[in-house]
């Protein structure tokens, strides 16, 4: 099945590259991570950089999904050895294998999202998550009705301690007798792609009173999201001891008919926080807008744009390796407000959660990052 999968992109990449060549066309190879690039999530982010490039800047992608860890170095040689302009691994556990291919060509421009390759002929795009998960822990610290809230991380990993970390002290900046659950999906990489363990997960924390959890977890967070549109609400009787409602922020937005049926009596709504794409919008259970939103925000980390930076300057023949960090200062990190949530944070929260994100942003707030 292997030699078919390789066979298969070989021909893709061979027919692909006769015809860029015969167009002058810059070609782009993206290498995906566990999830796979419709994971609504990190993969799916880095997909829509790519493509906002091919519509204005005219560059060709072609895609690579592995099946099997084992696949990635095969698939990411098959694009170096097609003379793609710029191959990009989505994901630190491409690392090795896009440094290894590029030492192996020292003349091609390569990609990597989320770590730091040691080979001088690749960008590596890192990101400052710490400060974005401030900024919605915050967020959670101003709007938990319980005064719990949940942090959901996918594989066990330093990059996602990043996350945990900054949610964790945005969460007790806001609420300094908050309490923050965290547990996480794995220690693999199937960890990112596990929705039914999240959603267990999930389960547990409401069952002791978290009414807002966050998901750094990839395809698994759609576990969590499915668990919030089953459940919708936490009820003052199934509050375990020592948790109580201490707040109801939500009281005067509209609900949903299938929320008011669920939730009736003494009960306050349950959300999720999504990350890296702004997913607000997978909250919106009932497809209307103008009723109460469950997601609450999104810790959105612009994959897409530094995707589509780095393939502009390829395009540009301004290509440099080494690390590029985006954190707030640079746009790369932040939160979502929109249509779907904007009746659930008020104007006065987004002007406190602007001027602690300037202050982050100055150096006045330190940002813990594990």
């Amino acid at each position: 099945m292997k030699k078919s999968l390789m066979l298969a992109l070989a021909l893709g990449t061979a027919a692909a590259t006769t015809l860029a060549f015969a167009q002058g066309t810059v070609r782009v190879g993206m290498a995906y991570d566990a999830g796979g690039k419709f994971d609504k999530s990190f993969n799916q982010s880095a997909y829509e950089g790519s493509q906002r490039a091919v519509k204005q800047l005219g560059v060709q992608t072609k895609d690579f999904e592995p099946t099997d860890p084992s696949q990635v170095v095969q698939g990411i040689r098959s694009f170096a050895n097609s003379g793609f302009d710029l191959v990009i691994g989505v994901g630190f556990g491409n690392n090795a294998s896009i440094t290894q291919v590029a030492k192996e060509n020292p003349d091609l421009a390569f990609g990597l999202v989320d770590d730091v390759s040691p080979a001088k002929n690749v960008a590596s795009l890192v990101f400052s998550e710490q400060e974005g998960s401030y900024l919605v822990g915050y967020l959670a610290g101003m709007n938990s009705s319980t005064g719990v809230v949940g942090f959901v991380g996918g594989m066990d990993v330093p990059l996602i301690h990043k996350f945990e970390a900054g949610y964790t002290a945005g969460v007790k900046a806001a609420n300094p007798k908050a309490r923050i659950i965290s547990q996480y999906v794995g220690t693999t990489p199937d960890a990112w792609n596990n929705p039914g363990k999240a959603k267990e997960i999930a389960a547990s924390m409401r069952a002791k009173g978290a009414d807002i959890i966050f998901a750094a977890a990839g395809a698994s967070g759609n576990g969590v999201i499915d668990y919030v549109k089953q459940t919708q609400c936490l009820k003052a009787n199934q509050l375990p001891a020592g948790v109580k409602f201490t707040s109801n922020n939500f009281a005067n937005v509209t609900k949903s008919a299938s929320y008011k049926q669920a939730c009736a009596g003494n009960t306050r709504p349950l959300f999720f926080i999504g990350v890296d794409s702004n997913q607000n919008y997978l909250g919106d259970f009932d497809k209307n807008p103008a009723t109460m939103n469950h997601g609450l925000t999104s810790m959105v980390k612009r994959v897409d744009n530094a995707v589509f930076a780095l393939v502009k300057d390829v395009k540009n023949n301004t290509f440099k390796g080494g690390e590029r960090r985006f954190g707030l200062k640079e746009g790369g990190v932040g939160y979502a407000v929109d249509q779907y949530n904007n009746k659930l944070i008020s104007n006065a929260q987004v002007l406190k959660v602007e001027a602690i994100k300037n202050q982050i942003i100055s150096g006045k707030i330190k940002v813990p990052s594990k």
